[in-house]
């Protein structure tokens, strides 16, 4: 599947239905880290479960058929992902936040960019994430 490069975020969620209309649910990590605000309008696609578990070389994770007991972490080694740098570790490198406010560590990363990255180590609080393209 080929993915935008205007693309502001991508999340997993429900169509509730209210009333007379359906609902997505955009969550607040979104506009909270800046990617989108409030009283806009967007461009939403919508991705079938079944295309989003495929092995194709989507952004999307499949969701394993139990629930686990702890949340497990929201990307995988090799995954690729679009993110902006929300900050600076102590070590001086770039960290990103994604869904849950899971942090990437991104080596190279300044405050403010916004770079596709693929992910090479994930612990259960943290992944580190290599700069595969500088800016999008």
């Amino acid at each position: 599947m080929e993915i935008s490069d205007k693309l502001l975020c991508l999340f997993s969620t429900d169509v509730s239905e209210e009333e007379d209309r359906y609902v997505i649910e955009v969550p607040r990590q979104e506009v909270e880290t800046g990617d989108i605000d409030p009283g806009e309008v967007y461009r939403v696609a919508l991705i079938s479960r079944d295309e989003a578990a495929g092995d194709d070389d989507t952004t999307t994770t499949s969701q394993p058929s139990t629930a686990p007991s702890e949340p497990q972490p929201p990307v995988d080694v090799g995954e690729t992902r679009y993110v902006e740098i929300e900050d600076i570790g102590k070590q001086g490198d770039g960290i990103a936040r994604v869904e849950r406010g899971y942090v990437i560590i991104v080596p190279d990363a300044d405050v403010g960019e916004r770079v596709k990255i693929e992910v090479t180590e994930v612990k259960s609080n943290f992944a580190v994430g290599e700069i595969i393209e500088d800016t999008f």
